[in-house]
């Protein structure tokens, strides 16, 4: 047993380090910049130090424990801990945090508060992966809010205000369903008010009570992951949005939904998932087409690629509802590989309109010959969310596709038909993403514009692109390193599943 509070300095640092920003001499931008990301690298390297020496991987029970009383009235605890399904996304946090800051170089107004911000959330995404308590899963699903909101209405594009209204109103929306199902959970327990994860998992309700606690649940994931038809904020925040708030939204923020699918409605509410999974099979296979659809219509760069993040969570979602081993840690690697592979997309679509001022994909043309270092990233990432066999997108979907076909749930005839619809989705992806490539780097149209002077990806663009590529391969080649992770705490939810 480990007793020193490694999971409150790993949650709490980053916030803590942040205020001090405010105190720091205002010597340009130069000092915040690297002070936030010594921050970042301090905490990643710490959460990697705490999951290499600390963590048993073949333990599937909760590690690293810490429960501290908070506010004695009505048993809430600061409550933390780890298991197989939350390191992952926690190491893929700091990862893509410290990148984002390093991509946020050219932001240089309001220098202060805009590092301040990105430190605020990084904590604001540790919080739910490492709560352990259902108030505090929902308050730290809350803090995040205000930095998004904040970094969206005053670095965001032309229509950055109506973007932040829009993501404001659906988030705090979803979050109300999300307080009432935590506090209707915690008030129904046996004796006395309890919000510990662990009680909850072996609570029983009544059959339409789980069902209206489920959908409660359902409905906060379903504007967070997002799940059509509460998505419509996403590609709306992400065309306005700078591309390191871009690079968190897309990499992090939308896996929280899925992971409290996983982390509340499976565990905690086993027999309403069971009466959940066809729906969400079926919505899940519905938003993989409509959204491989959708892309193609969209002018806007940031757009389209919105819109194949929301079809890539369309595959997380079947495989959690696929109620199998495989299907749910598909649904994980997915979660992972994605939040690689939807941050670079954003990363590079971002720096191609620092240097050429365009957004609108008709504009574009022939960016390959005057910049080919950010054509061939850009080309590479755009392969890896195809699902380009050898990159983790490939590993991803295919072990959800194994998970559909293996589920004892489902009878042969849906299987098929899920599958022919998910293959489908499948053959439209390269469509919209190779058409995007097409549009941007081939083509004259760009020499025609005067007054261009072109120059490709420096050293910080490189740097950026190479640490996240050299993931999606890793996993693309050994996507064990990510599944052996999650495998034993998957088929310990899965018993306990089944079980009851």
């Amino acid at each position: 047993m480990n007793f020193f509070p490694w999971l409150t300095i790993i949650v709490i640092l980053p916030i803590f380090a942040g205020f001090s920003i405010f105190f720091l001499p205002h010597r340009g931008n130069k000092v915040i910049r690297w002070y936030t990301i010594s921050i970042c690298l301090v905490e990643l390297l710490l959460t990697t130090y705490v999951f290499c020496y600390h963590f048993q991987l073949d333990d599937p029970l909760i590690q690293l424990e810490q429960d501290f009383k908070w506010i004695n009235f009505f048993d809430f605890h600061w409550r933390l801990g780890l298991d197989g399904i939350s390191i992952g996304p926690i190491l893929l946090t700091g990862f893509i945090t410290t990148l984002a800051t390093l991509a946020a170089r050219p932001v240089t107004r309001d220098s202060r508060l805009f590092h301040f911000l990105m430190l605020a959330m990084y904590s604001g995404q540790i919080g739910p992966f490492s709560s352990r308590d259902l108030l505090l899963f929902f308050i730290m699903w809350e803090l995040e809010l205000i930095p998004v909101y904040l970094l969206l209405s005053m670095w965001g594009g032309k229509k950055r205000l109506y973007s932040a209204t829009k993501f404001i109103l659906y988030t705090a929306g979803g979050s109300i369903f999300l307080l009432m199902g935590v506090l209707g959970m915690g008030l129904y327990a046996s004796n006395e008010p309890t919000l510990n994860f662990e009680t909850l998992a072996n609570q029983s309700y009544p059959v339409a009570l789980e069902i209206i606690f489920y959908f409660g649940f359902l409905i906060a994931y379903a504007v967070k992951s997002p799940i059509i038809p509460l998505h419509t904020w996403l590609p709306d925040t992400h065309g306005e949005a700078h591309y390191s708030t871009c690079m968190l939204l897309a990499g992090i923020l939308l896996k929280m939904g899925a992971y409290g699918l996983v982390r509340i409605n499976m565990e905690l509410l086993p027999h309403a998932h069971s009466i959940f999974s066809p729906w969400l099979i079926i919505v899940g296979t519905v938003q993989i087409i409509y959204a491989a659809l959708t892309s193609p219509g969209q002018r806007n760069l940031k757009k389209r690629i919105a819109y194949s993040s929301v079809s890539h969570m369309g595959f997380t979602i079947i495989g959690i509802a696929s109620t199998t081993d495989m299907g749910l840690n598909g649904a994980i690697l997915q979660i992972i590989s994605h939040g690689f592979i939807g941050a670079a997309l954003f990363f590079l679509a971002g720096t191609s309109y620092d240097r050429i001022r365009l957004v609108y994909l008709d504009e574009m043309g022939g960016i390959a010959i005057p910049m080919p270092k950010i054509f061939t990233m850009f080309s590479s990432f755009s392969m890896a969310s195809l699902a380009l066999p050898g990159m983790s997108g490939f590993v991803a979907e295919l072990v959800v596709f194994f998970g559909i076909i293996t589920s004892p749930k489902y009878l042969l005839m849906p299987k098929i038909l899920i599958i022919f619809v998910m293959a489908i989705g499948m053959i439209l992806t390269p469509i919209y993403s190779l058409s995007m490539s097409r549009q941007m780097f081939y083509g004259y149209k760009q020499f025609n514009v005067k007054n261009y002077s072109f120059f490709d990806s420096g050293p910080r663009e490189l740097f950026v692109s190479i640490c996240i590529f050299l993931p999606v391969i890793g996993i693309g080649i050994y996507p064990d390193f990510v599944l052996s992770l999650s495998v034993d705490k998957v088929e310990a939810i899965l018993s306990n599943y089944f079980s009851r």
